[in-house]
């Protein structure tokens, strides 16, 4: 695989870091800056604001340049808003950081996966996907963690500044590593005409529901294994760690099976997820089991997100992709917000832990249906010429050149 892939996946090592670890600071930038724990969380809403504002627009202005410049533009901005963030005198001043930080996040994830499947063979493109967006899934097993600790022992200032050194790395490696030839400027117009093909929106529906199913669970794992599982606090850490290895190890399978199989893999994850899911709504009474099967649910789930970033930029036929593979990013966030409202409903009608587990299972299903519709239309669309597809001498060219 080529060495761009690896500045692309340090980079999103960087990225999910930097927007996770402040849940893991909030008491120490608390006590920094002389605010209440309340109010740094909502730092978090910042971040969320500012990769919605950040998603469309930064990859909108980036259609003129080669992925590659827009790459290194969009970590620059990450460095610079870590480094504010790090040295932020005042909260406000902190706030205005991490948006301009979380500006990059949609934008460098969506150009990524168009820049590192260029990198590859055809074949080969949800796997390098996959490699790109392994470093997410690795951030939360050692990045946050480290980054934690790091902070309850010398300064949070020093983590957010790790940060923005992380992201001066991504930048050396990119400028040394991506080819110039790893995609062609592309123009707004053709971009924005991708959301008239219906692939795209089917595609994206997959993601806002199918990952809900992720989220109703997640956002709300901590009390379903204390208050249900019976285990202690202490031990939440270390199966949330056993979580995070399973969704690394899923996202890499999911690049390799992601590529032979399609839409038919991601059909067959939420099928399964679904089927975890019920079970460990049955036994989250009985602490092994319930790890046990969160895990390969976790793993499961995390599998079919390099399917659907591949198949989404494949749906929209443009030269470039970058806008509806940064839509891609957008949707997970949906599906974020629609998971965990939706389990929040279930637990204020006071139906109890296992309801949100069940709220998953049946947005797993919901999922399901709608690939079925997306894999039928894709069925559907191959039956007519695709300029993108077609032109297998233009890919081989590049991919020959980067190799």
């Amino acid at each position: 695989m080529p060495r761009a892939l690896l500045a692309l996946s340090i980079g999103a090592f960087g990225i999910g870091t930097t927007e996770f670890v402040v849940m893991g600071m909030l008491p120490e930038i608390a006590d920094g800056l002389g605010v209440s724990v309340s109010a740094v969380g909502l730092l978090i809403s910042a971040y969320a604001v500012g990769v919605v504002l950040g998603a469309p627009t930064l990859t909108a202005l980036g259609v003129r340049f080669t992925p590659k410049q827009t790459l290194i533009g969009l970590m620059v901005v990450f460095v610079v808003g870590n480094a504010l963030s790090a040295l932020a005198p005042t909260y406000g001043t902190l706030v205005g950081a991490r948006v301009l930080t979380a500006l990059a996040h949609g934008s460098f994830f969506g150009g990524g996966a168009v820049a590192a499947r260029r990198l590859v063979p055809r074949d080969k493109a949800t796997q390098a996907i996959s490699l790109m967006m392994v470093g997410l899934t690795l951030a939360n097993v050692i990045g946050v963690p480290l980054g934690t600790f790091v902070a309850q022992q010398t300064s949070w200032r020093l983590v957010l500044a790790a940060c923005a050194v992380i992201g001066l790395v991504t930048i050396a490696g990119l400028a040394a590593w991506m080819p110039a030839v790893s995609g062609e400027r592309t123009d707004l117009r053709s971009e924005l005409r991708a959301f008239g093909r219906r692939q795209v929106w089917m595609v994206l529906g997959v993601t806002m529901i199918g990952f809900a199913a992720l989220f109703a669970v997640y956002s709300y794992v901590s009390p379903i294994l204390t208050e249900l599982g019976g285990l202690t606090e202490g031990w939440v850490t270390p199966v949330l760690a056993l979580f995070g290895i399973g969704t690394t190890i899923g996202t890499l399978a999911g690049g390799r099976l992601g590529d032979r199989y399609g839409l038919r893999f991601v059909v067959v994850g939420l099928l399964v997820s679904a089927v975890l899911l019920v079970g460990f709504a049955l036994t989250a009474r009985t602490p092994a089991a319930a790890v046990v099967l969160l895990v390969l649910f976790g793993t499961v789930a995390f599998a079919a997100g390099p399917v659907v970033q591949n198949k989404v930029i494949e749906a929209a036929r443009v030269r470039g992709g970058s806008l509806v593979s940064a839509a891609n990013q957008g949707a997970f966030n949906v599906a974020n917000a629609l998971g965990a409202a939706l389990g929040a409903g279930v637990l204020s009608a006071g139906l109890g832990y296992t309801a949100p587990i069940w709220v998953g299972a049946a947005l797993a299903l919901a999922g399901t249906a709608v690939c079925l519709v997306a894999l039928r239309t894709e069925h559907v669309d191959a039956r007519t010429p695709d300029p993108v597809v077609a032109d297998v001498d233009t890919w081989e060219r590049v991919t020959a050149t980067v190799r």
